[in-house]
């Protein structure tokens, strides 16, 4: 036996969050030799109130939710070829938000931004990072990052909504991260995913488990870090870990 153990962060996602799939996970996961160190429950409102999602995708909440427009690293030449104005005067007019507080300002719900997002003038400034131009009617138009990221974040952070999460730890030459990814977990498109992996079981069975509709990529039941360092950093997010004491 390796002494060279792995932890990885993994959660049932709020769409596929009950009893019969916390017990099909929690088991699949003990048959492959995986030992569950910890497991728990985190609500919507916890999830909302500490940002835990939207540290979870950093890359992507940074310009939805965490950063206010003058934090965020816009390509200035690119916004003002564009959008036809220049990124200091767009400022100084007080027409950029963050998609968070494009929200309060335009009085909608995530649903409604999703859909004025859809409409609006888009420009890609790199991996993740989009902005998008909101016309309102007799007003000027407005600036915002990332919207399509608040209607994700409202199913984790909607009130009536939970996850399950395990700490779990698995020998490192008994099976490979790529394995315990591929294999056990199952592919971002559990369309795609193994029959006996996580995601490619449920997306079968799903009715079986009480899902209210078949998986896909964006609802693919159960997340699981990705990578040592993507597990270390989710202990910590998630369940305030000290990273010297993990």
């Amino acid at each position: 036996m390796s002494g060279v153990k792995n932890s990885a962060f993994v959660f049932v996602k709020p769409h596929a969050n009950n009893t019969k799939v916390q017990q099909y996970v929690a088991d699949s996961l003990r048959a492959r030799g995986i030992t569950i160190l910890e497991e728990g429950d985190f609500t919507g409102p916890q999830i909302d109130e500490g940002k835990l999602i939207d540290q979870h995708y950093y890359a992507i909440a940074s310009k939805a939710t965490l950063l206010k427009p003058e934090q965020i690293p816009v390509p200035v030449e690119k916004f003002e070829s564009n959008f036809g104005l220049s990124w200091s005067e767009a400022l100084a007019q007080g027409r950029v938000f963050n998609a968070l507080d494009a929200a309060k300002e335009l009085n909608v719900d995530a649903t409604a931004l999703d859909r004025l997002w859809a409409g609006a003038k888009k420009v890609k400034f790199g991996g993740g990072f989009y902005c998008g131009e909101i016309n309102r009617e007799g007003l000027p138009s407005l600036f915002t990052f990332n919207a399509f990221f608040m209607e994700m974040r409202e199913k984790f952070v909607n009130p009536s909504v939970t996850i399950h999460y395990y700490v779990v730890e698995f020998d490192a030459e008994l099976l490979a991260w790529s394995d315990f990814r591929g294999k056990v977990l199952g592919p971002t498109d559990p369309a795609s995913a193994p029959s006996d992996s996580l995601r490619g079981s449920l997306y079968a069975a799903w009715e079986e488990y009480g899902l209210a509709a078949r998986p896909d990529t964006g609802d693919n039941c159960v997340h699981a870090s990705a990578s040592p360092f993507e597990g270390l950093a989710e202990r910590m997010n998630w369940l305030k870990k000290d990273p010297e004491t993990v």
